[in-house]
């Protein structure tokens, strides 16, 4: 290999490495295993090795003799006489390695390198990928509609891809091929052909990781983000709370005018949210949780299995429930209780055992 040769197939090797963000040593190894499988092809020599100087891009090949006494195999082995011409302090049954001359190898020679060399450089970018989206699952993503098939679209999120199912997309709502779209990684699996990342838009966790990227306070802990319920294109309800008195928790994330949810409003397609207090106290947490409804008493009648009575006014009630139940059903899936709502007058207290 000439000046040129080694000068051109460095440019090649640092063009791999930061095409497809592998370790440039990976490249050289396959390079290196790639010539030695070619040499032993062409020569039939049994014992050869290859090794390339990734300062220079130079490659050498040596073939291994063994050091022996008497010499039966002359493609495997070498006499200690002989070997001592080379090594002076060599002995026997050591291995020695003698430079070979560099040739044009054969077709099938050629074929079988390039063949070791381009599956191990695949095998080292799946590697390189599945390292790279292996922490992602529970994140928010930004990646590209690419293409789509009857069920799915295919996000093109940089070096790998990702599928986001119709029925995961906001109700209503419609995505153009080539624009570009945040998506929430709801499962990640790694596997031998690489990351399978299934994405969406419609889990709790969408709304979850888009508040924390707009609101400081969740980020440095000053608020905190208790539980997130959601009905995917109507509603949300999302309870917070902080440690720090002087800190209004529903106001920080509300903003001056309404500025921070509107930003987050403005992602979800019509869909609204309602901020809630947190309590750590149940009974005045699900109160919370079954608002705009006011003046709710709240009985938790099994704590066990987490079963709770809210009882109100007929004024009320329908507020409580909400259409087609949505309320109580969020407020359920935001305190993590069963939640029957019923009007305060048509309930005998007596009958009513609280845990």
């Amino acid at each position: 290999m000439n000046q040129k040769q080694a000068k051109e197939f460095i440019g090649a090797l640092d063009f791999i490495v930061k095409e497809k963000g592998i370790d440039k040593h990976i490249v050289i190894e396959a390079m290196e295993q790639a010539m030695a499988a070619a040499y032993k092809k062409d020569s039939g020599l049994p014992n050869v090795v290859s090794r390339v100087n990734e300062d220079t891009g130079e490659i050498k090949s040596y073939q291994v003799l063994t050091v022996v006494e008497e010499v039966k195999d002359e493609k495997g082995e070498i006499s200690l006489e002989d070997a001592r011409k080379k090594v002076d302090d060599i002995e026997l049954g050591e291995t020695i390695e003698i430079e070979l001359p560099l040739k044009d190898f054969g077709r099938v020679a050629a074929g079988t390198a390039k063949q070791i060399v381009v599956q191990r450089i695949k095998e080292a970018e799946k590697e390189s990928i599945s390292l790279e989206f292996k922490d992602k699952q529970g994140e928010l993503l930004v990646g590209t509609l690419s293409r789509e098939d009857k069920n799915n679209y295919f996000v093109d999120l940089g070096r790998s891809s990702g599928i986001l199912p119709k029925d995961q997309i906001i109700p209503g709502e419609k995505l153009e091929m080539g624009s570009s779209v945040k998506v929430y990684v709801s499962k990640l699996e790694v596997g031998n052909k690489g990351p399978f990342i299934l994405l969406s838009r419609t889990h709790y966790g969408f709304v979850k990781r888009l508040l924390e990227n707009e609101i400081p306070e969740l980020n440095d802990g000053t608020i905190m983000l208790y539980s997130v319920a959601r009905d995917a294109g109507s509603r949300s309800k999302i309870a917070v709370y902080t440690e720090y008195q002087n800190v209004d928790p529903i106001g920080a994330i509300i903003g001056e005018r309404g500025s921070r949810i509107s930003k987050i409003l403005s992602q979800l397609n019509g869909e609204k949210i309602d901020a809630i207090l947190y309590d750590k106290d149940p009974v005045k947490f699900i109160a919370n949780a079954l608002s705009p409804a006011k003046n709710v008493e709240v009985i938790i009648t099994d704590e066990k299995k987490k079963l709770a009575l809210a009882l109100t006014d007929k004024e009320n009630l329908s507020l409580a429930i909400g259409k087609k139940g949505q309320n109580v059903k969020l407020a359920s899936l935001l305190t993590h209780y069963t939640i029957e709502v019923k009007n305060k007058s048509e309930v005998d207290l007596s009958t009513v055992k609280a845990s």
